[in-house]
C-alpha cells in the first residue's frame, strides 16, 4: 500500500502553511498570555470560537494542529517501539475503564441525573471505588507472591507483569454490609515485596513523552519553532 493513500485525494486536505505563517505572531501572543496565566484556556477557546468561521487566529491553530496530527501519526508508523508503547497504554486504559464500568453496574452504568454537579459526584465517586477494589487486589496478590516465596517458590518479575489488578470473580458487586465493623482498625498492610522488578523498568517509555531526545521542531514558513524554555 502506498502511503499517499493515507493522506486522501491528492490536492485536499493540505495544511494551510501560509496561514500558519502569517498569524505566527499572534499564535505565540496567545500561548505566552496561557502560560503566564493572563487568560485560562477556556475563556480562550470561547473567543476563538466566538464567530470561528472568520477567525484567522483560530483557523492558524486548527492547522497547527494538523501539522502535529500528522507529525505524530507519520511516528506511529514508523516506530515499532512507539506503538508498542500506545498500545500498552491504550491496552491499560480500556482494562480500568472496563472494570470501572463492572464496579458501576447500578442502573446499566447510565447516569440519569440531568445535575452536573451529581453527575460529577458520580464519575467520582465510581472512580474512588474502582481504584478501592484495584488496591484490595494489589494487596491479594503481593500477600499471596509472599506466600510462595516463603514455600521456596521462583517469582520472576516478568511472570507478575502478567498478572492484572482488575479481578472481578472473588467481588460480591452487590455487598455484605456489617454496621458493627465500621469501628474496626484495620491492620496495617504490608508494603515490601521481595521481588527484584528492575529488569522490566528498560521497557518503560521515556518522561520526556513521544518526542525523540534533542530532535528539532519543525520549521513553518521558514521560521523555525522554539519551545519555551524548560519545556518540550
Amino acid at each position: 500500500m502506498h502511503i499517499d493513500v493515507l493522506f486522501g485525494e491528492a490536492g485536499k486536505n493540505v495544511i494551510d502553511f501560509d496561514l500558519i505563517d502569517s498569524q505566527f505572531r499572534h499564535l505565540m501572543k496567545v500561548a505566552v498570555s496561557v502560560r503566564e496565566g493572563a487568560i485560562s484556556s477556556s475563556t480562550l477557546l470561547k473567543r476563538l470560537r466566538s464567530g470561528f468561521k472568520k477567525n484567522a487566529t483560530y483557523a492558524a491553530y486548527r492547522e497547527v494542529g494538523r501539522v502535529i496530527r500528522t507529525v505524530q501519526l507519520l511516528r506511529y508508523l514508523s516506530d515499532p517501539a512507539l506503538r508498542r508503547r500506545v498500545t500498552a497504554a491504550t491496552n491499560k486504559t480500556e482494562a480500568f475503564n472496563g472494570f470501572s464500568q463492572w464496579i458501576g453496574f447500578g442502573n446499566r452504568g447510565v447516569i440519569a441525573d440531568n445535575d452536573p454537579v451529581e453527575q460529577e459526584k458520580a464519575v467520582k465517586f465510581n472512580a474512588l471505588l474502582t481504584n478501592a477494589v484495584i488496591f484490595h487486589n494489589a494487596l491479594d496478590i503481593a500477600e499471596i507472591v509472599r506466600q510462595l516465596l516463603e514455600e521456596g517458590w521462583t517469582i520472576e518479575p516478568e511472570d507478575l507483569a502478567h498478572i492484572s489488578p482488575y479481578l472481578a470473580e472473588h467481588i460480591n458487586r452487590f455487598g455484605e454490609y456489617s454496621t458493627h465493623e465500621l469501628g474496626v482498625q484495620p491492620e496495617a498492610y504490608e508494603t515490601k515485596l521481595d521481588v527484584d522488578f528492575t529488569p522490566l523498568r528498560g521497557d518503560e517509555p521515556a518522561t520526556e513523552g513521544f518526542r525523540r531526545p534533542r530532535e528539532p521542531l519543525p520549521r513553518v514558513g521558514g521560521r523555525q519553532i522554539t519551545a519555551p524554555s524548560g519545556r518540550a
